[in-house]
């Protein structure tokens, strides 16, 4: 859409930000198709929510018994977690997800023996672009999640700027046919906002949160703490979702600076590092990205329409060999930061792995540009 051209990042052409849309063609087919697909879709939601239900009551409740005897506590709570998130997933449409650890160069697959196992304390960083990896998280490891407490929310308007050059032209420069390709206004770079802090929350409320910003520290009853402190206590691994917010899945937002001036290679904790990939939707699939919240039960419309689709949904996953990672011994800085001054290295490190794996795109747009990008697609004067 025109309106929104200014959050197109200017380097690759990328918006990362409106929900994508299938291609044109059988849509008669899927319209026709469409009741059936609302009833097993509503019938799917509400088994659904007994899900979570009796996660709430099992989980966060029953369990609480176990809580004198710690091992055993996280023993069971895993379990149960991981019987609920996994059978979760199948309802929505996710019969099959291909997990692959492979090694950054070309992709290649990773020895038998480079197995992920991230212990208390470790740190799992990813991107995040729906509640289907968060889910998939709870399914594998039952980690701790954090979300980011930022500095404020003022964050003003983008600005064109007829004095910033566009990086690339997609396209040949003939100026006919499909190399007539318009590109974005440049405009001013948005100014970045610190993320003071983080809290802790449940598997539901990180589901729940899926597309929304960061929470400015003036909104919170408690002071957040910093990811080291967190990481420092933790029981078990803890989740971080550098981006702060979700894309539509086509690229990387900028990584804010989570981690703050760790030196690297990181040798207090391991550091795993994976990248989720969403196929492109289709008139039978819609997208599994979820970058724009829905104003009732967050994300329950997004549930709905998954579980309304009779085609098996798509996705992969794929997890960087922990002998590459920034916490390896073998780990070589001068291959990520090769010139300049990073005020978070470990972040910059991180995204470029991560890019490197899931082969997609970095995009120079991150959280605050979604601030004023949503405040334009809400049509409100604030967020």
């Amino acid at each position: 859409m025109e309106k929104f051209s200014a959050y197109r990042d200017p380097g690759t052409g990328i918006q990362p930000f409106l929900r994508p849309i299938p291609p044109s063609g059988s849509e008669w087919t899927a319209t026709a198709i469409s009741p059936f697909g609302y009833a097993i879709g509503a019938v799917k939601t509400a088994v659904l929510l007994a899900l979570a239900l009796v996660y709430l009551v099992v989980v966060q409740g029953v369990c609480l018994v176990f809580s004198p005897i710690p091992p055993l506590h996280r023993s069971v709570t895993h379990l149960f977690t991981a019987l609920l998130s996994r059978l979760a997933l199948f309802l929505v449409g996710l019969y099959w997800i291909p997990v692959e650890v492979v090694q950054r160069k070309r992709g290649r697959t990773a020895p038998a023996q480079e197995s992920w196992n991230p212990r208390a304390g470790d740190l799992i960083v990813s991107n995040w672009a729906s509640w289907v990896e968060v889910l998939w998280l709870a399914f594998r490891f039952n980690p701790i999640f954090v979300l980011p407490v930022c500095e404020t929310l003022d964050v003003p308007s983008p600005t064109k700027s007829a004095a910033s050059p566009i990086s690339r032209t997609p396209g040949r420069r003939t100026g006919t046919g499909s190399a007539a390709i318009s590109t974005p206004s440049a405009r001013t770079p948005t100014t970045r906002i610190p993320i003071v802090g983080f809290r802790r929350v449940s598997l539901l409320s990180m589901i729940a949160s899926a597309g929304k910003l960061p929470v400015p520290k003036d909104s919170i009853a408690t002071k957040a703490e910093t990811l080291e402190a967190i990481r420092s206590k933790a029981d078990r691994p803890v989740v971080v979702f550098p981006e702060c917010t979700t894309s539509n899945g086509r690229a990387l937002l900028r990584f804010a600076e989570v981690f703050g001036d760790v030196k690297l290679p990181v040798m207090k904790y391991k550091v795993f590092i994976m990248c989720v990939r969403y196929d492109p939707p289709t008139a039978f699939s819609p997208t599994l990205s979820h970058s724009i919240t829905y104003n009732f039960l967050n994300p329950l419309g997004h549930i709905f329409k998954l579980a309304s689709t009779l085609a098996p949904l798509t996705c992969s996953i794929r997890l960087l060999a922990p002998s590459e990672s920034p916490s390896s011994g073998s780990f070589m800085l001068s291959e990520f930061l090769a010139g300049g001054t990073y005020a978070d290295p470990l972040a910059e490190c991180c995204a470029a792995l991560m890019a490197q794996i899931g082969r997609v795109k970095r995009v120079g747009l991150g959280w605050e540009d979604k601030v004023s990008f949503l405040r334009l697609y809400r049509g409100k004067s604030r967020i």
